[in-house]
């Protein structure tokens, strides 16, 4: 399933379709979530419903495309005939006369952006705990079992705050908040990255409760902070500092790694990784009430999003 989030204050561009301009430019008043109805993928496409999501419930909305400038893809939604936002970005009719003007796209996917660790994450090896940026191809890690596999690649991608918007905002989970002494300590990944929980694999972003486990405010973040993904064989699960967390899954693109030619170099072509047989939870109103009554989410029905962008 495709998911955006744009919190409160994201940046908005609007467009006539009927005239065929930009009119304004502003910020969303509240969060909004665009989704679509396809679980079996993390891609929007034309062809899809979506659900244009506010504080006063559910929008039926068309998605038309995506706009890609300084190498960030924006969605581009139509919530009725002549009224289409830009999500994430303020343009003008003057540099971007036309939608037509800019390089545009017939899919939007979630998975343009990294699901990765943050440096300094410790992962436990054969050799014991190493960090994420120490890492070599070929290295011997271990699964949340105790089974040896070989690092086949690690992913780098370098992201500059001012040009990542919500969707790259880090979620840390605090030492101790998924159980007694997991992680060993605070541990900071990417919203989509995949935390194992009571055999279910759960996007970072549904476990925020707002105490415990949360999002990383902005301001303090670097100008430009690096992640670090890993490859394994199979889609496994590893221990980043002591807590179950997936390694690197298909659905996510090596393209949008800053190294990817090295992987093109070391293995000529793409190759395919089955995700495991797990079910995965991407969205906080999925998650079950015992895994919510455990990690002491304040509200049980509301999904918490309090210092998204804080």
């Amino acid at each position: 399933m495709a998911d955006y989030f744009a919190a409160t204050g994201t940046d908005i561009t609007f467009y006539d379709t009927a005239a065929g301009t930009f009119t304004s430019s502003g910020q969303f008043g509240s969060d909004v979530n665009i989704t679509d109805n396809d679980a079996g993928d993390n891609q929007f496409d034309t062809t899809e419903a979506i659900a244009f999501e506010i504080r006063t419930g559910p929008i039926g909305a068309q998605f038309i495309g995506s706009i890609n400038i300084g190498g960030t893809d924006y969605p581009i939604v139509e919530v009725a005939v002549g009224n289409t936002y830009v999500a994430g970005i303020q343009l003008n009719s003057t540099t971007y006369p036309t939608l037509s003007s800019i390089t545009s796209d017939p899919g939007f996917s979630t998975a343009n952006f990294t699901v990765c660790f943050a440096a300094g994450t410790f992962i436990c090896t054969a050799l014991g705990a190493r960090v994420v940026e120490d890492l070599k191809i070929g290295d011997e890690i271990l699964s949340s079992e105790g089974q040896i596999t070989r690092v086949k690649w690690i992913g780098r991608q370098t992201v500059h705050k001012l040009f990542s918007g919500p969707h790259m905002q880090p979620v840390r989970i605090r030492a101790g908040a998924l159980g007694d002494g997991v992680p060993h300590t605070d541990l900071t990944v990417t919203a989509d990255h995949g935390m194992l929980l009571d055999g279910l694999v759960i996007n970072a972003s549904a476990l925020v409760n707002g105490h415990s486990i949360d999002w990383v405010p902005v301001d303090e973040l670097p100008d430009q902070v690096t992640y670090y993904h890993i490859e394994t064989e199979n889609h496994d699960v590893i221990l980043a500092n002591g807590a179950p967390a997936e390694t690197f899954v298909d659905a996510v693109t090596r393209k949008n790694f800053d190294n990817y030619q090295e992987y093109l170099d070391l293995y000529g072509a793409e190759r395919f990784i089955p995700e495991m047989e797990r079910p995965r939870i991407s969205s906080q109103r999925l998650l079950p009430q015992a895994i919510r009554e455990r990690l002491g989410f304040r509200d049980q029905s509301i999904p918490v999003s309090a210092n998204r962008m804080g």
